[in-house]
């Protein structure tokens, strides 16, 4: 089991930078292929970005590729996303997943069914 908790969101500037992170509890952090989704009001969860559970294997959506880094320290039991070039179209509120890579499933890593613990969310608004 682990529990997640994203902080770091908030209002920037078209062009600017934020960086989420994730804290998750439990001790078993290294069990788990990590990733980042989005929603924007009015339409479904999207990926971002995952992150196997060594941190070596990193995939992107296409619309962040080359702007956003997904990376994660398994010492403090946390994922990060450092977002640059922001645009007012990734502008939702992001999600931290995490999925037990002990437990199987069917769904891709780029499904939000391919995750059974998210946390709260945390609202990111790029202003034009």
């Amino acid at each position: 089991q682990v529990q997640l908790v994203e902080s770091g969101g908030g209002l920037v500037q078209a062009g600017g930078s934020l960086r989420l992170s994730c804290a998750a509890s439990g001790r078993t952090f290294i069990n788990y292929a990590m990733a980042w989704f989005r929603q924007a009001p009015g339409k479904e969860r999207e990926f971002v970005a995952r992150i196997w559970w060594s941190g070596r294997s990193t995939y992107y959506a296409d619309s962040v590729k080359g702007r956003f880094t997904i990376s994660r320290d398994n010492a403090k039991n946390t994922v990060y996303l450092e977002m640059n070039s922001l645009k007012s179209e990734d502008t939702a509120v992001y999600y931290c997943a995490g999925r037990n890579l002990g437990s199987p499933t069917a769904w891709g890593m780029a499904s939000p069914k391919g995750y059974g613990y998210w946390g709260q969310g945390t609202q990111v608004t790029v202003s034009s």
